[in-house]
């Protein structure tokens, strides 16, 4: 008896479950749909698709730093084929053998290289992603006399989601790509029954709100827009959202935040370009690159989105911070409103670990001889290159460590995090400041988290705040920095990576060789955070990079394995060496192997060169 109820049970509730999953299916793909813009031309069209459409394709690079490519042709012209049969009375395809007789129309439809970027986001699980189509339509009567030609063009803007996959590295884009399509689709239907049916030349003109898009898609050529009567009330309207690494409303010390803020022109005219301005309490405001953004010309029914973008500093007071958003026009537009965000401010964050509670400084005096040159950045002046999301807080607390347990003068360091560290910045530090300083008994360090990408010989090249994966002139190169270290008269010279190594210009079939870490000499020590190409870990618990959080924990003591009181280089690379895989593997599933070149040799005198002297911490086997 209870079997039979229990399959009876189950036979009720597989109807539910799968309409629940149809749903659920539904409303991740089935997003924009083409509208209904009335009876059929009573015309037989025929469809010519060009190659330069049907096989059309991109590429992009996914989350975990490889190349993937994008198909985009068949989806597009799916889209068109149906739009065609919604538009006309009988479609012929070429090939087909279709009935409906010779053809009153020919299209004949090509497209230019699709235009795809994705801007991965360490702040939040979606990527910022922009897909631009352009297809032109080429209209033919029966004769194949030219009727008209019409660009199609469609611009979309969408944060993606990663695939829910273990490894997370792949973005879903199909949603995306079939939205873009279907704008494109319903271009293709006003601007064919504007051209070829009289009886609705009259209204296609102006298009039915449902059938507008909801992004900023240009209009195609021959739509004339609406006449409408242009009043002083403003034509752009505004939200400015206030967003803070763990969406509390509450910033923290050493928490990342942004300002966004959506524009839209609901005018009949395009709006010349304006300026939106931030500002608030002049601590906070202080710690933004830009206070001020251009909003460009934004056309009728368009829509633009600007983000403020601040890494908070680890020290703050407690406080109700008001920021106002405001909007300001030289040509003497009529603006909207400003509007007012409101947050508290802490001290503190999230609970964090104890690598983020510096020791004492240690009593052994200052190493006035020794050098530091820290360098993170978490965000790039070029959106569409990721950041790494810890980058400039792992930077500031290696300059806090070596201070603090290695004796550093503040005064021998040079902290360059987010747009401090523009390439410029970099060089002079290395090529003017470094070499004026140092002696023979020098230690200088050099520490760098962030992104390296790698050309199809290996070159490796450091991204700096200025950078351009597009142009190596902005840049810079890994034998520029070897060089300017190798030319400099210490001791002892350690440079440390911490970040994501990414591949250029390679096709995605062609073998890139493997990163060039090393220079001619040998004379740098090199200490990498990772093997190969890909991602070295970050983890939101420990709010730090994996190797820059194993890196603190061994400068503080840990990896002072004899207990004399002095970590030096060579115990920290043991430990490092150790720590690192074991903790990848346990916590995050994944594999991370830090490297050091050159391969080290005993005994090297180099690896006894101390870094800090911290007091007396018990070693432990936390993960």
């Amino acid at each position: 008896m209870k079997t039979h109820r229990a399959l009876i049970l189950g036979m009720l509730l597989i109807p539910l479950l799968a309409s629940a999953g149809c749903e659920s299916i539904k409303s991740r793909f089935a997003r924009q749909a083409l509208p209904d813009l009335g009876p059929p031309v009573p015309l037989t069209i025929q469809m010519d698709v060009d190659p330069s459409l049907s096989a059309a394709k991109t590429e992009y690079i996914d989350g975990c730093g490889r190349i993937r490519p994008f198909s985009i042709g068949p989806t597009v012209e799916d889209m068109l084929i149906q739009a065609a049969h919604q538009t006309f009375r009988a479609v012929v395809l070429p090939g087909s053998h279709d009935s409906a007789g010779k053809p009153d129309v020919t299209v004949r439809i090509r497209m230019l290289d699709p235009r795809f970027k994705i801007q991965p986001d360490a702040l939040y699980d979606r990527a910022p992603a922009e897909l631009s189509l352009d297809v032109l339509a080429e209209f033919f009567d029966a004769a194949g006399t030219p009727l008209a030609e019409r660009p199609l063009q469609s611009t979309r803007k969408e944060r993606l989601q990663l695939e829910l996959t273990q490894q997370r590295c792949d973005y879903i884009v199909d949603p995306l790509l079939q939205d873009a399509s279907t704008v494109l689709a319903t271009q293709f239907m006003q601007e064919a029954r504007v051209l070829l049916d009289p009886t609705h030349a009259a209204t296609a003109a102006a298009p039915p709100a449902s059938v507008v898009p909801t992004e900023a898609a240009q209009k195609p050529a021959g739509i004339v827009p609406a006449n409408s009567t242009t009043t002083m009330a403003s034509p752009l309207s505004f939200k400015a959202t206030l967003l803070d690494e763990n969406s509390n409303l509450i910033l923290e010390g050493g928490e990342r935040i942004r300002v966004r803020v959506d524009i839209v022109n609901t005018g009949s005219q395009a709006v010349q370009p304006m300026t939106v301005q931030l500002t608030g309490p002049p601590a906070l405001i202080a710690q933004f690159p830009a206070t001020k953004l251009s909003t460009g010309t934004i056309e009728t029914g368009g829509s633009k989105s600007l983000e403020f973008i601040a890494t908070l500093p680890q020290s703050l007071y407690p406080q109700q911070a008001e920021f106002q958003v405001s909007l300001a026009s030289g040509t003497g537009q009529p603006v909207p409103a400003p509007q007012t965000l409101l947050a508290s401010v802490r001290p503190t964050g999230i609970t964090t670990d104890d690598v983020d509670q510096v020791p004492a400084p240690t009593t052994g005096g200052q190493r006035s001889g020794d050098y530091l040159v820290s360098i993170g950045i978490s965000s790039y002046r070029e959106q569409h290159i990721g950041g790494r999301k810890y980058a400039a807080l792992d930077a500031e607390m290696v300059a806090t460590y070596l201070q603090a347990l290695g004796g550093v003068p503040k005064n021998n360091v040079r902290l360059l995090q987010d747009w401090s560290a523009l390439r410029p910045d970099i060089e002079e530090a290395l090529l003017d400041w470094l070499p004026s300083k140092l002696t023979q008994d020098s230690l200088v360090t050099v520490y760098f988290a962030g992104q390296a990408v790698v050309s199809p010989t290996g070159d490796t090249f450091l991204i700096p705040y200025d950078g351009s994966l597009g142009s190596t002139s902005r840049l810079y190169p890994l034998k520029d920095l070897e060089a300017a270290l190798e030319r400099l008269k210490a001791k002892q010279i350690l440079f440390v990576f911490d970040g994501t190594v990414l591949k250029n210009g390679g096709e995605g079939r062609s073998k890139v060789a493997a990163p060039k870490w090393t220079g001619t000499s040998g004379k740098v020590l090199h200490l990498i955070g990772t093997t190969g190409f890909g991602k070295s870990l970050e983890s939101d618990t420990l709010r730090h990079g994996l190797f820059t959080y194993y890196l603190l924990r061994g400068l503080r003591g840990e990896a002072d394995l004899n207990r004399n009181g002095e970590v030096t280089i060579g115990e920290v690379t043991d430990y490092l060496t150790r720590k690192i895989p074991t903790a990848a593997r346990n916590t995050f599933k994944q594999e991370q192997q830090p490297q050091v070149f050159p391969a080290l040799r005993v005994p090297d005198k180099g690896m006894d060169a101390v870094l800090t002297r911290p007091p007396t911490i018990p070693a432990t086997d936390k993960p």
